[in-house]
């Protein structure tokens, strides 16, 4: 029996929305989350196309190919051109500057913001033997390893390592080094937190700014898009980032400058009523230290949550964080 009811012209609703994202086993995991969201929001399919970013290929140091955007420009571009719909980035990662033609559409929960240690024979950061070699890519952990090391007389020699969480474990794994730190949000969208040794308190070691969370991005043609996307996007999470960021921002540092920064909310009783932020910046040796903190009300929109960031940058800039940051944005 031949079906002659007139047949439905396919449309670009009907096609799958392309999720570009980096080629790693992290960024696939932490992109497979958020394609399941977006598809749950939208009602359609989400297909992940792998774009390979500058950082990816570089076996170059962070600090040496300059970290600003090394890993988000390709796929920004891509982005721009129109081959996807979205990206999804890790926040620590993105510059300060949101650019011409993009939208950061929305900002999910954030997952733990700390640093953890994976060390050889379930070894905590107190419990590490005299010499101990602990591997990391970021001037900022590096910079508070050292301080940290130094005023709790141990002895400890941080080494600069690049690589993928299954590199880096590795290097403890094989011998090469006691141990490594590595973030606590990504051992988690991998499933593998029970790898870690140590939770590194944000007192020991205060995390990247943006540490935890993930950006969603889009063209800002796509308003449909956007604002579907904006479904996902967690107010007090971006409240937190956007201080975080603005403290960055405001150093005129770049995102592998060794920088920390932490947002939190406070709440008296039930009531959340202040936002507190922490910064520091460091040298790396961890002989100089500008640690500072402030608190305000609770951010009601994103300029509220800047002044927050500036502010504190502003009063550690007269303390003399700029000497200590080897990377200055441009």
């Amino acid at each position: 029996m031949t079906d002659n009811s007139p047949q439905r012209a396919r449309t670009d609703a009907d096609a799958p929305l392309r999720l570009g994202t980096r080629r790693s086993k992290l960024a696939m995991a932490q992109s497979g989350l958020v394609a399941d969201a977006v598809s749950e929001v939208t009602g359609r399919a989400v297909e992940l196309v792998e774009v390979t970013t500058y950082g990816d290929i570089s076996r170059e140091h962070l600090a040496q190919i300059g970290g600003t955007g090394v890993f988000v420009a390709a796929l920004r571009e891509a982005l721009l051109r129109g081959e996807v719909d979205f990206a999804v980035h890790s926040l620590k990662d993105l510059p300060t500057a949101q650019p011409e033609g993009l939208v950061l559409a929305a900002v999910p929960v954030r997952e733990d913001p700390r640093d953890v240690l994976v060390a050889r024979d379930g070894l905590t950061l107190e419990q590490l033997p005299s010499g101990a070699r602990i591997g990391t890519g970021s001037p900022r952990r590096m910079a508070q390893l050292n301080a940290y090391a130094r005023n709790h007389g141990l002895d400890i020699e941080t080494v600069p390592i690049r690589g993928n969480v299954d590199t880096r474990i590795g290097f403890v794994r094989s011998g090469e080094l006691d141990a490594v730190v590595l973030a606590a949000a990504g051992l988690s969208r991998l499933g593998r937190t029970g790898e870690a040794t140590d939770f590194l308190s944000v007192d020991t070691i205060l995390p990247a700014p943006g540490q935890g969370a993930l950006a969603i991005e889009c063209a800002e043609t796509s308003a449909d898009l956007a604002a579907a996307l904006a479904e996902l996007d967690d107010p007090v999470t971006r409240a937190a980032v956007t201080a975080e960021r603005a403290l960055l921002g405001a150093l005129g540092a770049g995102c592998s400058a060794p920088v920390g920064a932490l947002a939190d909310l406070l709440a008296d009783g039930q009531a959340v009523n202040e936002l507190r932020l922490r910064g520091v910046v460091g040298s790396t040796d961890g002989s100089s230290l500008v640690q500072m903190s402030t608190t305000g009300p609770v951010p009601t929109s994103h300029d509220d949550a800047a002044a927050i960031g500036r502010e504190l940058a502003a009063e550690m800039l007269a303390k003399g964080a700029a000497g200590l940051m080897g990377e200055r944005a441009l």
